[in-house]
């Protein structure tokens, strides 16, 4: 087990943004997460990299609401990275507009025997990652790469998200996390035990490297406790 490495900086969202343009260079196989804070990312990575011809493009996870909405991971990607790009990725998207349950099947019958180069993660107030909650019965799921269920936090949609045999199989793991809102969850999730009260912790247990982006109202009490420059 490795722990995590912390990157607080004064705009974390621009440091993940190269490491995605580099990945995008390397023709890699990445997968996006949702939020406003990977929005600025993503707009940074076409800037730097316009050129995703050769990249295979995943989702963590995903609303189940049709891709124009607003709500929608995909649709946040393609208004911040897919529509800014000269050459685009495969894009390997979760079909929210199905039945959930629909939607996961389908998602995982796509992923079978895919390798996940660099996993980009977000992280809830509540240690949530992808769109596993505490005390989600999705956490107990060991065999399915993907699967369905209810929300934890706002919006209330049902969400399909990899499972943790899914995350734990990339070859890297790429947190990007900012606000005080999130400050308590950091530490909880990357600096205090294991558990599954913290989704975002069980990820410690694997093999892959994890580094986690953040500015320094994010990294509050974990910024002492093993910051990395």
């Amino acid at each position: 087990m490795r722990e995590p490495a912390l990157h607080v900086l004064d705009d974390p969202a621009a440091a993940v943004g190269g490491l995605l343009a580099e990945a995008a260079a390397a023709r890699e196989t990445i997968v996006l997460t949702g939020g406003s804070t990977p929005g600025q990312a993503y707009e940074h990575a076409a800037t730097l990299e316009p050129d995703w011809s050769g990249v295979s493009l995943w989702w963590g996870d995903e609303r189940c609401v049709p891709p124009d909405d607003e709500r929608s991971n995909f649709a946040l990607a393609r208004r911040t990275l897919l529509d800014r790009l000269a050459e685009k990725p495969d894009v390997h998207r979760i079909r929210g507009e199905l039945r959930p349950a629909d939607a996961a099947g389908a998602y995982e019958r796509e992923l079978e025997g895919v390798e996940l180069d660099l996993l980009l993660l977000g992280l809830g107030p509540d240690g949530h990652v992808a769109s596993l909650f505490p005390g989600s019965p999705q956490l107990e799921e060991r065999r399915r790469l993907v699967t369905s269920g209810p929300a934890g936090l706002e919006p209330w949609v049902d969400r399909v998200t990899l499972t943790l045999p899914a995350l734990l199989a990339a070859k890297r793991i790429v947190f990007l996390v900012a606000g005080e809102s999130k400050s308590a969850a950091v530490a909880r999730a990357f600096r205090g035990p294991i558990t599954d009260a913290v989704p975002a912790s069980l990820l410690r247990g694997g093999a892959a490297p994890i580094d986690v982006y953040l500015d320094a109202a994010a990294a509050g009490a974990a910024q002492t406790r093993g910051q990395t420059p």
